[in-house]
């Protein structure tokens, strides 16, 4: 079993023991990362990930759409910003753990309220530093992303046999249905925007209520409803497998499918019917990451896990009506397949990338969605115009309704 050499770019702990360990399965080959642990001991199991974002930490680690994976972060210092109460995407974190190079530093902001290992540990979560990152997210970039266990005992004892068994059982992200265990319990009724200091009060009069937007919780992160509150949508969250009947009954302008975590396949084998009804009653509909996926699921289409995921802050993609290129934040292990593309569905934008399906809109009905981030947390804001897209589009829609109405 492969052994990585510790401190291979500087952590500073050369004359430590080691007290954390990152055991890596790809078939039957295991590879052992030696490192430092922080945050809370114990142990994880998922699927290892890398993310380029320099910032955002925070707001990645609780992305929902994380659940599963254990994230390794490219950029060598994190932790430097610290932790708050706002920079939360979802009330708890979904990811399972993190690996870095250098090891946490107290935090040097004036929004920080934690540093990142004290609140790993708050949430039950290890960090592993001391890792050679550079040449982890090569081998994940050149051989796709491997079941991963991180442990973390300051007495540096590690039980290898129940590590290595506990990796073997774990199945794979590969036919995972996440989006459930993610979810909003029930009805919820979301009232934050996005552009008060505290994200606590709701938009101004005149821009509140103009619609009404049922949101589909796969998984959603917070910083998506903040965006639609702030161009006037009240916005009502129902779960993940709530039906067309579900939805239809809420009587929304019009309906977001979130982003969320796991294999879009298995989420789509409940809940492509009730996107599929929707749609073709002809709601406005706008989808993020796995809903993108899931509006092609609903119409035929079908979905693949990449060979390497999107993750991070910078990626190019082309909007293919005018040629814009929008630098976009993205997070997502599996995409649409070109050739399983339904005819009444279109290719709105590619990646800069790799050209796969970054954007779809339906033909003829008001449907559209996108693979990356628009609400940018972390990120670039090039794309947030999509929100504002999708009002027009509600708008529109009314304003058609109202033209076709039967006069009395």
């Amino acid at each position: 079993m492969p052994v990585s050499p510790l401190n291979q770019h500087g952590a500073g702990f050369s004359s430590q023991p080691a007290t954390a360990l990152l055991l890596l399965q790809t078939g039957s080959e295991y590879t052992l990362y030696k490192g430092y642990g922080f945050g809370a001991e114990g142990w994880r199991v998922g699927e290892l990930c890398f993310n380029t974002c320099m910032t955002g930490y925070q707001e990645i680690i609780t992305d929902p759409s994380y659940a599963g994976q254990i994230i390794t972060f490219t950029f060598p210092h994190i932790g430097i910003v610290g932790c708050n109460a706002l920079d939360y995407e979802a009330a708890t974190p979904a990811a399972l753990g993190v690996v870095v190079n250098m090891p946490p530093t107290q935090p040097s902001n004036y929004r920080a309220e934690n540093n990142l290992a004290t609140w790993l540990k708050s949430h039950g979560l290890p960090g592993i530093a001391g890792v050679d990152t550079r040449t982890l997210t090569q081998r994940i970039r050149d051989q796709g992303p491997p079941k991963a266990i991180i442990a973390h005992s300051q007495t540096g004892k590690f039980d290898m046999a129940a590590l290595k068994k506990q990796l073997a059982d774990w199945p794979g992200m590969a036919g995972m249905e996440l989006a459930k265990s993610v979810t909003v319990a029930g009805h919820q009724v979301w009232q934050k925007g996005g552009q008060h200091p505290d994200w606590q009060v709701a938009q101004p009069a005149g821009k509140q209520n103009t619609f009404h937007v049922v949101a589909l919780d796969y998984g959603c992160k917070h910083n998506i409803l903040r965006c639609l509150t702030d161009v006037g949508c009240r916005v009502t969250r129902l779960p993940a497998a709530a039906s067309a009947d579900d939805i239809l009954a809420a009587k929304p302008d019009g309906v977001f499918l979130s982003n969320g975590p796991g294999d879009p396949a298995a989420t789509a084998a409940y809940g492509k019917r009730a996107i599929r009804g929707v749609v073709d009653a002809g709601i406005p509909l706008f989808g993020i990451c796995i809903g993108h996926q899931l509006l092609a699921e609903a119409y035929g289409g079908k979905t693949y896990k990449m060979q390497r995921g999107h993750r991070g802050g910078n990626h190019p993609v082309k909007r293919l009506s005018d040629g814009q290129i929008e630098i976009t934040s993205q997070n997502h292990g599996f995409a649409v397949e070109t050739d399983s593309l339904p005819s009444v569905l279109e290719v709105t934008h590619i990646s800069l990338f790799d050209n796969s399906i970054e954007g779809l809109c339906h033909r003829q009905l008001p449907a559209f969605s996108v693979q990356y981030h628009p609400e940018s947390s972390p990120g670039p804001h090039d794309s947030r115009y999509l929100f504002t897209q999708f009002t027009r589009l509600m708008a529109d829609t009314k304003q058609k309704r109202v033209a076709n109405a039967p006069s009395s």
